[in-house]
């Protein structure tokens, strides 16, 4: 494929990808959870810093190993292509099929608020947005780069719309942020909030690692990718930190109820009435950012194991009239249409999410076994190392711990599919 994309298309993939519907929901969790405004901007600072070191490290393995594939690729080229077929085996037939159903089912309901309709013609506008974001990836890289970038430029001036409009309207109250650092009274336990607070932090920053796979087509990708990772991830954390706070400052901590009605409370105060239309549309334009970021970056690693001849070489193939690959972003947007028919996506990914953190700990512990081996070490190198990706690691293994503790089946189960992927491997090997 060509190398047509450039540091603003790249840097656009990871805000894009990341900033969803989370940052209009996750704060009043997490402010209910952590019960003071210090520990709630305290948790995003934390996960902002463990997402920049993970970004940190996955720049180096992209410098490493320019080409499309993210994730895959440094699997493979760490540990062997049979642990790399398992993370595709585990992409391709469940999470990103079903993070795709979701976000259009999340676009529908917005819709649904701002134009009433029923179940059945939600399904339908879930199922069109996902084929108008996929025929854009179709047609063109630079096409869908096009589009994510004026979705991101929307999405983040909307955010600062909030933000600035919040803090200067007056319609706040600073009082709000007293008791500054105490918690307040009927807040779980110091160890149970911390947990939840980090766990929905984390997942609200999910997803900055795919903008990875676009490496093979990205002009100069030994300087772009890492930088466009950090810039990134930078962005998010600023934004994120900079929403929680105008959100406190319009709602207190006691009128927190759920997320759904803090964004609208939160609405109602900052544009009155209109609020709840105001905020529906910017959460459509959000996630469509981010569904369009998916069918962007995702399919590349179906297209780089259709290369591999672990999948169908035909999932390899780049379409000759548009110079993108189609069939594989073809695959994803089907499956992603068959689980929006069916209703049943948002279970099955949560079995899922142990064991792709897990992997995701694995790629990042492969800049380390790849030092091992020796070599000339590419053109970047992770900033800090070999302090900055044991940062990462040691905050994803406490994540681990508390997904398991969590919820132990769900974990077990989501471990145990992905593991029978390995007999799959085995057959196609032989063939």
């Amino acid at each position: 494929m060509d190398r047509r994309l450039g540091l603003a298309a790249a840097t656009s993939a990871v805000v894009g990808q990341v900033i969803a519907v989370g940052i209009f929901l996750t704060p009043a969790s997490m402010a209910r959870t952590l019960g003071s405004p210090f520990w709630l901007l305290a948790a995003w600072l934390l996960m902002g810093g463990m997402a920049l070191s993970g970004a940190l490290a996955y720049g180096e393995l992209a410098a490493r190993f320019p080409e499309a594939g993210g994730g895959y690729v440094y699997l493979r080229e760490a540990y062997g292509r049979r642990l790399a077929f398992l993370y595709g085996w585990k992409c391709l037939l469940v999470m990103d099929p079903g993070i795709t159903a979701a976000l259009a089912a999340g676009i529908a309901s917005y819709a649904a608020y701002l134009v009433p309709m029923g179940p059945a013609t939600m399904k339908l506008v879930a199922v069109g947005a996902i084929l108008v974001a996929a025929a854009l990836n179709i047609v063109g890289s630079q096409t869908g780069a096009r589009s994510l970038a004026a979705l991101t430029v929307l999405k983040l001036g909307a955010l600062a719309v909030i933000v600035v409009g919040g803090f200067t309207i007056g319609r706040g109250d600073w009082g709000n942020f007293v008791p500054f650092v105490a918690r307040h009274a009927g807040s779980p336990p110091p160890g149970e909030a911390l947990a939840g607070g980090l766990i929905s932090a984390f997942f609200a920053f999910g997803g900055w690692w795919e903008a990875s796979k676009l490496a093979g087509e990205v002009r100069n990708p030994t300087y772009t990718v890492p930088r466009a990772l950090a810039y990134g991830v930078l962005l998010v954390t600023a934004a994120y930190v900079a929403t929680s706070a105008v959100f406190l400052y319009l709602v207190p901590l006691e009128r927190v109820a759920s997320g759904e009605a803090f964004a609208a409370q939160a609405g109602e105060a900052l544009f009155g009435r209109a609020g709840g239309v105001v905020f529906a549309a910017i959460v459509i334009i959000s996630v469509a950012g981010s569904l369009l970021a998916l069918l962007m970056a995702l399919p590349r690693v179906y297209y780089a194991m259709g290369r591999d001849g672990v999948f169908p070489g035909s999932v390899g193939e780049v379409s000759a009239r548009f110079g993108t690959p189609a069939r594989a972003i073809a695959v994803q947007a089907t499956l992603g249409c068959l689980l929006v028919l069916a209703g049943t996506f948002d279970q099955i990914v949560a079995y899922f999410v142990f064991v792709t953190v897990a992997f995701i700990a694995m790629t990042v512990a492969g800049v380390y076994v790849l030092r091992r081996r020796g070599g000339p070490l590419p053109e970047y190198v992770t900033p800090g190392y070999p302090v900055t990706p044991v940062i990462f690691l040691v905050l994803v293994v406490l994540l681990l711990v508390l997904l398991v503790m969590h919820n132990p089946m769900q974990a077990m189960l989501g471990t145990l599919v992905v593991a029978a992927g390995l007999p799959v491997y085995s057959l196609l090997q032989r063939e």
